[in-house]
Formats: C-alpha cells, structure tokens, sequence
C-alpha cells in the first residue's frame, strides 16, 4: 500500500468515490480507503431517484439543481453507462391540506429556478396512469432523473484510478493521527498513510471517523426499507413520490408522536423503475441505530400504502426487500468542507436520502 497522499478519502459509496474522481482530475494526490467493498452501503442499499422536487427551497435545492446540470454529462465524462435517464418525477398530493403545503413549497421551489407545476388528477394521470381515484393531484418536473447508484459508484471509482487515484478495498481506518491540531497520518489495517488532508466520506459510520480526530458529529442512521417486484414492462412513468413522504424527511418529530403505526415508521410513497423492469416500491424513515433488517410490519405497510395510491400496482408480484442506512443530520443538510480545531480534516458527509442526487457536486465542492 502507498504510504502518502495529498488527500486521504475516507468511504467507498457515491460520495467518496465522487471526491476521488475529481480531485485526480485535477492532478491531486488521492487515496481512497474502503472497508469492505465499492457501494456495500448506503450507496448499494438506496433506491434509483436523482428528485430535485424533494428539496427544501434554499441551498439544498441549489445544490441539487447544481448536480442535476452536472449529470447530464456525467455518463460520457465518466466513460461508463450509469444507467442515467431523465424520467422527470412527481409527487402526489392526496387532501386539501397537503395541496396547501405543496402549493408553498412549489412557489419557493419556482422562485429558486426549478421547473416544476401543480397537476390536476386528470393532467397527472396523463403522465403516469394507474393513479388511485381519490388524489386531488399532483406536483411535477421533468428535471426529475435517476440513475443507478451502484454502476455509479465503480464509474467514479475506475475513472479516479485511471486518473492515478489509488483505491483500497477491505481496508479499516483505525485512526487518525492529529498533532499541535493538524491532521498528519491515516493509520489502516495495512499499515500507516502519512497526507495533511483527511475528508471523511463515511456516511452513517462518519461519526466514527469523527470521534479519531477528537469530533463528536450529529449524524444518526435512518433506516429505509425497499420492496423490489419482479421484471414488469413499463408502468413507472415518472419517479413518484408522495407529499406524505416529504412531511416524514424533514418532521421526524411528527412521525414520533402519532398515534398511527404506518406514520411513526414514516412510510411514504417512492416509486421507481429499473431499465430491466424491476419496480423499487419505498420506503420508511425510521431510527433504529445500525439494524439493517427489514421488518414485516414496515414491508406491510409500504405494500398497502403504495396500492392505495397506486392501484396497478396490485398484481404485480414482490420478489426480494432491502433495508439501507441513511446518514440523517438534524437540519436535513449535509455537512460539507474544513471543520474547526482540526486543520486538514474536512467533511462530506450527512447527505441523508440524497447522497445520490448530490454526489457529482459534493466532489466538486470538496475539490475547491
């Protein structure tokens, strides 16, 4: 193993492969550490949405528009089929109340730049059929995408080696050596890596990373369960998500005081469909620490919500289920660049559920 760098990058899923890549585009030293395999986290264990619609209006939303514009290349840059296509994506809206909550967060949204609209039933149906009778709409954007995080991941990967980036697999970081408050070596399971800089791409297990060099970080595990059907032909139109949905991500403290099961599991509608025909039906929002279990109850009720709003759902069979980690910060923004007291080392991490949506600009912020 090389036993310096410029950089040390710390995490194998979207984001830190994403950092390697672009810091060896620009000719700087980089080291990727890994502990056990490309994608074997929250990067492999996600479903497949690039949702601008998602985001707060403000800087995260700025920040994705930014990513999106980036991965309308990023395939013929990167020199391998990433899977992407921009399918455009919708969010239902299911009473009056939610309508009211949309139609603010849309105008905001609008206000950013984001090519978004207010649908009737009739006009959302048009687009993506099969849609349960009582909907009173829906909110919609073609700048909505997805991709496939995990040909992702080994692209950013393989175009960061060829650029001279060095990737080690299988290989722990056991600690951080820190002197006089400046970062000075990575210490692995292979042996030590002296560099100045260390940027933590850890995602759930950044707190870990953060607790070497002395850093207590607000990052919790929020587990999401996803049911995969078998091969279908096409019925995903568009990425469909739910208001509902969007009330979870950003309240969780409403989904801890109700009295309703399916609500305190944070289950919200997130549909979509890989270019082999396999339907991704998500997801909960739930804080159980590091258990990756997927649990018959949350499976239950992912089922019947997504047939309650999606009727041509009903007779398609669910083959398998996954559950995966996202890292949750308690604002929903990812925390990004230098901290304080510790010269060298540098965050990117807290991306929660859209670590897949920013992960070619979050490369390039932490480049600059």
């Amino acid at each position: 193993m090389k036993k310096n760098a410029d950089a040390v990058v710390i995490g194998g899923g979207v984001i830190g492969t994403s950092i390697a890549y672009y810091l060896s585009k620009k000719g700087i030293g980089v080291i990727l550490l890994e502990k056990d395999d490309l994608a074997s986290g929250s990067s492999g264990a996600c479903d497949i949405d690039i949702i601008l619609q998602s985001k707060n209006p403000g800087i995260h939303l700025q920040l994705a528009m930014e990513s999106a514009k980036m991965y309308e290349t990023l395939a013929d840059e990167l020199d391998f089929d990433i899977e992407y296509n921009a399918t455009g994506g919708m969010i239902l809206i299911e009473n009056e109340d939610q309508l009211k909550v949309m139609k603010d967060f849309v105008r905001r949204q609008k206000d950013i730049g984001l090519q978004v609209e207010l649908l009737s039933l009739k006009e959302a149906s048009k687009i993506q059929p099969g849609l349960s009778p009582h909907l009173v709409g829906a909110t919609y954007s073609l700048q909505d995408a997805h991709v496939n995080p995990m040909r992702l991941c080994f692209a950013f990967s393989r175009a960061a080696k060829r650029l001279g980036a060095k990737v080690y697999l299988g290989t722990s970081v056991l600690d951080i050596r820190v002197e006089k408050g400046k970062v000075k070596s990575v210490i692995t399971n292979r042996g030590e890596i002296k560099t100045d800089v260390v940027i933590n791409a850890a995602g759930v297990y950044a707190p870990f990373i953060g607790e070497m060099a002395g850093l207590s970080l607000p990052i919790k595990p929020r587990r999401g369960q996803i049911i995969v059907t078998e091969p279908v032909p096409k019925l995903v139109m568009a990425d469909v998500l739910c208001a509902k949905y969007i009330a979870a991500k950003y309240n969780p403290n409403l989904l801890k005081e109700s009295d309703n099961p399916e609500t305190r599991l944070g289950v919200g509608l997130s549909l979509s469909q890989t270019r082999d025909g396999q339907i991704l039906i998500g997801a909960t929002r739930e804080f159980v620490g590091y258990n990756k279990n997927t649990t018959h109850e949350a499976l239950h009720a992912i089922v019947n919500n997504a047939v309650r709003l999606v009727p041509a759902l009903r007779h398609i069979h669910a083959i398998r289920s996954f559950a995966g980690l996202r890292p949750y910060t308690p604002d929903g923004l990812p925390l990004l660049g230098p901290v304080e007291n510790v010269q060298g080392f540098i965050m990117a991490a807290g991306h929660e559920g859209d670590g897949i949506a920013l992960s070619p600009v979050t490369g390039r912020i932490m480049l600059e």
